[in-house]
This record gives C-alpha cells, structure tokens and sequence, in this order.
C-alpha cells in the first residue's frame, strides 16, 4: 500500500495539470503548486481528518491549587449581617488556648517555671500553682515545691502535680513536695509530638466549629440580603479561618521540632 501511495504522490501534480484541459472541469484556480508536496506523508497528511484538541486530566489539574484572589471587605459595611472583628477574635481565642495547652502539657524544661501552670483545686476553689507554693529547682532532676504558706494545701497539690500529664512523681516530706525530673527520652519526646498534633487537630475542630456556625448565621440574612453579598462574606469567613489554620500548622511545626530536638 505504501508503494502505491508513493506513485500517487508522484502521478498527482500531472493529473492537476490537466484538469484545465479536460471541458468537464471549471478552471481550477492555481494555488500554491502541489509538486510542493514531496514526501507521501505530507500527502498523507491532506486526508488526515482534523480532529479537536479536547484538556486532558492533566491539563485540568494545573489550574487547581493556584492562589485564589483574596477577599478583603470593610467589617463595618457587613456589621448588620455578622460582626467579622468579634468572629476573628473568636478565632484568635482558639490559637491562645493551643498555645495554652502547649505550655500546659509539652513542657519538657527543667525549670520552676516548668509548673506554673498546674492548677490545684483545694476547698476555696481553684488556684494556680505558684500561688500557693514557692518553686524552686534545686538541680537538674530535681524541682522543690515548698507549700509552707498553704501546708492543707499540700496533698491536692501532690496529686495535681502527679496528674498534670508531665509524667511526674511527686514525693511528699511534710510541707515540701519533691518532684524528681525523669530523663528525656527519644520515645517520651516522640510521644509529645504525637501529643502535639492531637492538641493541634482539637484546636482546629474548635475552629471548624466557630466558622460552621458563622456561615450559618450568615446564610439566615438570605431574605434581604443578595446571594453575591452572601457569597463575598462567606468566602472571606473562609479566608479568616484558612488563616488561622494556616498559624497552626506553623505552631505545630515549631513545636514538633522543639519536643524532637
């Protein structure tokens, strides 16, 4: 077949030019000369339907994960449908109380300050700590807490210390509290880390939950507000919360190789 092709392409140009002479023909208007054509692939390639180019899955996938544009709309023009300076301050709320639990439950220090955030519940309610003991570290390995000041305070503050979560064992000589400091080990390091992500994914349900029920109230304006207005300040909720996660991660980072070392 393919000799045959080769033959036509080469019988071509002279059957063209005799297409003029033959009356059963109109003139043919010449155009570029077809003896151009010098290889059966390129007369081939007149017969070749044109077919269309249609985005492959490829394609269609660049476009996804590019920078949306931002959102940014005056709080006070949208105050009478939600107060957008009170929802980020919620959700800044959320990241104080990450730090909060951070310093509260991956603290790996030797230092007095290690157990200041502990919080003892005695009869008069809840106090912290350091306000109802003198701490001090005497080495390394070892923290003295001196409950002298509140000495019918001392067995709530030994079991406080020893449930804190800081793996501690507090040994109790009258008023005084021992807390032994156990060595840092690569598992109990690794082990804060995973502690870490879960305080992490805590906090950003907390979020998740703060931006649902904004979105919601939003979407109860509907009666008298436009669906782009509400289609605007959704997004820019959106865009405060993916923020805020964002700062997490960041947090968590951070923190991950702090606790790794």
């Amino acid at each position: 077949m393919s000799i045959g092709l080769r033959q036509l392409c080469h019988l071509w140009p002279a059957l063209y030019n005799t297409l003029p002479a033959l009356g059963q023909f109109p003139a043919v208007r010449r155009a570029r000369p077809l003896a151009l054509l010098t290889s059966c692939s390129q007369c081939w390639a007149l017969q070749a339907p044109q077919s269309r180019q249609f985005a492959t899955k490829k394609t269609k996938a660049k476009g996804k994960g590019q920078p949306q544009a931002r959102v940014n709309i005056n709080a006070a023009l949208v105050d009478d449908i939600i107060n957008l300076n009170e929802l980020k301050e919620e959700m800044l709320q959320i990241v104080e109380k990450l730090q909060d639990d951070y310093g509260k439950n991956l603290s790996i220090r030797t230092s007095p300050g290690a157990l200041d955030h502990i919080t003892v519940t005695i009869q008069d309610g809840k106090f912290p700590l350091n306000q109802l003991a003198q701490i001090s570290l005497k080495s390394p390995q070892l923290i003295l807490v001196n409950m002298a000041s509140s000495p019918e305070a001392t067995e709530a503050a030994t079991k406080a210390i020893r449930e804190c979560g800081m793996n501690l064992n507090p040994e109790v000589d009258g008023s005084l509290i021992r807390v032994p400091i156990p060595k840092v080990t690569r598992e109990h390091r690794e082990s804060l880390g995973k502690l870490a992500k879960q305080l992490t994914n805590k906090a950003k349900d907390s979020l998740r939950k703060v931006r649902g029920n904004a979105i919601t109230r939003v979407k109860k304006t509907k009666d008298f507000v436009s669906e782009d207005t509400i289609r605007l300040i959704e997004k820019q909720i959106q865009q405060m919360a993916d923020d805020i996660a964002s700062d997490m991660d960041k947090q968590l980072v951070a923190k991950t190789k702090e606790l790794l070392g």
